[in-house]
Parts: structure tokens; sequence; C-alpha cells
């Protein structure tokens, strides 16, 4: 790779001699970019999403394979699927250098690991089906590289998010997503904006898919998981504004007996379905 742009020195400079509100205005005008950038990489992304979509649809599965802050950020990302959108676990995954298990850990020193990565997928049985996603900002994390380069020889798709231009990762990625946000604060410190752009980008491949796969209707969560007192407070607001209810016990009770907000709407949309007299005409 001929551009390092996240190991570039940062624009700022005698940081430990500024002030707190010095500081905090020149980490905010460098975030302020961030999104701008990612507006940059939109018709990449489409197209990640759009085979993801097409992956998940016809059975497959998406992995996530990364290292340091962005792998740890797709972590936070996918545990979260289950419970918001009802999807099955295991759906979407996460190989983490050093172990998901070690996720507070920071095992960094495994992203060295060339064999892990690929040995981890065989593990989970990966398939020409699924669809594998690497993540690290300098493009060059050998768990990364050298698993989407086993992937690609097993006739695997893949993509990857990179914050560097021309890398090696995006070379072995059919659909690569290439968010270059520059030199970081600190430099190198790909925690920061690189590791913002992630969470963005996470939360775009992770919403707008499961909108494709029909886990949310209109703009609500209408499959999530009854899994504390809030959710199911919301749940019942929900089914409230979708139905016919208007008693907020009896709704709560419908929700309660189905499972979630979907479930609750297909059964009163059966219920009023056969109550319909159908008299045949004579």
């Amino acid at each position: 790779m001929n551009i390092r742009v996240t190991e570039s020195p940062s624009h700022y400079r005698n940081l430990e001699q500024q002030d707190i509100d010095t500081l905090i205005s020149w980490i905010n005008q460098e975030d302020q970019k961030v999104a701008l950038k990612i507006k940059e990489a939109l018709p990449q992304l489409s197209k990640l999403i759009g085979v993801i979509v097409e992956k998940l649809k016809t059975g497959g599965r998406l992995f996530y394979v990364g290292a340091g802050s962005g792998g740890r950020l797709s972590v936070l990302d996918v545990i979260e699927l289950p419970n918001t959108f009802g999807i099955p676990k295991g759906k979407v995954n996460v190989i983490l250098a050093g172990g998901v298990e070690h996720l507070v850990e920071a095992k960094e020193e495994r992203e060295d690991d060339t064999k892990e990565g690929w040995a981890n997928l065989r593990e989970a049985g990966i398939s020409p089906a699924d669809v594998v996603v690497g993540i690290a900002a300098s493009g060059t994390t050998p768990f990364v590289l050298e698993a989407l380069k086993a992937c690609r020889n097993h006739g695997i798709t893949t993509g990857c998010i990179v914050s560097n231009p021309e890398s090696p990762i995006a070379e072995q990625a059919d659909y690569p997503v290439e968010v270059v946000t520059g030199p970081e604060f600190i430099t190198g410190s790909t925690r920061m904006k690189s590791g913002s752009a992630q969470k963005m980008i996470f939360d775009m491949i992770s919403t707008t898919t499961m909108i494709c796969l029909g886990r949310v209707e209109d703009n609500s969560m209408v499959n999530m998981a009854l899994i504390n007192d809030k959710a199911v407070d919301r749940a019942v607001r929900m089914l409230i504004d979708k139905s016919n209810i208007a008693d907020y016990g009896e709704a709560k009770r419908i929700l309660l007996q189905n499972g979630s907000v979907r479930k609750a709407l297909d059964a009163l949309a059966s219920s009023e379905t056969s109550s319909v007299d159908f008299t045949p005409e004579l």
C-alpha cells in the first residue's frame, strides 16, 4: 500500500499545552468531517448492503472479521440485533481477533495471527452461501487480510470497511468500502475518526438490512424482543397505535400472549378475518 493516511501526522500540535475548551473544540471539528467522508462512500456501501441482503434472504449469514476498535464495535452492533429486530442469533456474527469472549481485554496482539480468522470461519461452517466483511482501519491487519484471502479462494463473497485508499484488504474484497477520514486528532489513534465512521457504517448496514428483510414496519421495531419493562411498554404503545385496541391493559395482554407486536397484529388480523360472516349468496 502506497498511502497510509491513518498514520499521517495530526493537524494539531502541542496538545498537552491546550485547555479543555480548545481540545474538545478541535476534536469536534474533526468529528464533523466523518459523516461527509461516509457520504462519499455511499455508492460502495450500497453495493455491499445489497449483497448482504441477498445472502440473508436466501438463507446465508453475515460474518464480520475484525480486530482492534473496529472489530469490537462490530460486536456491539451485532449483539443488539436479535433484541432490536427479532432475528435469530447466528444470522449475523463476528470473528474477532483474540475471541469475542475476550472483548474487554483488547487482545490486539492477536491482530498479527494469520491463521486464526480463517480457522474460526471454518469452525462456524462458512460456505459460499454466506458473506464475510473484513474490518480494519489500516487496511493491512494480517488477521483480517488472510481470512479474506482464504474466503476468496473458497468462493465466498467478501467485503471490507477500511480507512486507507488502495489497501491490501480492499484488494481482497469483492465489495470494498473505503472511508478515508484522514489523519487522526492524535496521530495514528484510529479509535477516533476511523472508529466513529465504523460505528456509523455498522448502524447503516444493520438497520438498512433489517428493514429490507421486513423486520421493520413503517418506522417501528415490530419484531423487537420483550426483554424488559421499557421494551414491553414501548411495544404496548406501538400495538395500540397500530390496532383498534384502546385499552392499555388489553393491549399488553394480547402482546404478551403473542410475544411481539408483529405476531400480535397478525393474530388480531386473523381473528378479524375469521369472525366475518361469509354467508353464500343464493
